[in-house]
């Protein structure tokens, strides 16, 4: 409850809401939710490490993505996949590969070793250091209410956090280990 309410403090002052951004939105939500669970479940299943799943899972990502590409991207000409690229335009589509790459590690990973709720807690801790990056960095202006949402957000991690440690300290207890 505080980190969804921190969310919507943070998100109700800052975005412009429109009845499509909010479909779109629904569908992310849903779709990601979705991957985060399977990501967990078939790293069970198959009992395999986050690296073993990403190195199955990519190259089906891959094909998919190369047959949707023509339908979405210019193919010959200015801007198109087979046209003239500069080196620099090549170097950051090199490391938005290598980028795009360590985000799924660290999904899979963090997802692996712990629980697709925790991955999400991880996001949600990101965003609040994004705001409050902007805020600090690029003297971005923060409201009180984003203040107050950040500060939710924040209490509501360190709450399930403690929360997850006290439930993992008592299972150790439990099975008779000295925590």
């Amino acid at each position: 409850i505080p980190i969804t309410l921190g969310v919507i403090l943070n998100s109700y002052y800052d975005v412009k809401f429109n009845f499509l951004g909010m479909v779109f939105a629904a569908l992310g939500v849903l779709v990601t939710s979705l991957y985060q669970v399977w990501v967990g479940a078939k790293q069970h299943e198959l009992q395999v490490n986050s690296m073993q799943l990403l190195y199955y899972q990519a190259p089906m990502s891959s094909a998919m993505l190369l047959v949707a590409l023509p339908f979405f991207e210019p193919m010959f000409g200015e801007g198109g996949i087979f046209g003239p690229w500069s080196v620099s335009a090549l170097l950051m589509v090199l490391a938005s590969g290598v980028i795009a790459f360590m985000v799924n590690l660290s999904i899979y990973w963090i997802i692996g070793n712990t629980s697709a709720v925790t991955y999400n807690m991880f996001g949600h801790f990101k965003f609040c250091i994004t705001l409050f990056g902007g805020c600090v960095l690029f003297k971005d202006p923060l409201s009180i209410n984003q203040c107050l949402g950040i500060l939710c957000t924040l209490c509501g991690i360190l709450a399930y956090t403690h929360f997850k440690l006290s439930e993992q300290e008592g299972s150790k207890c439990k099975l008779g280990q000295r925590p």
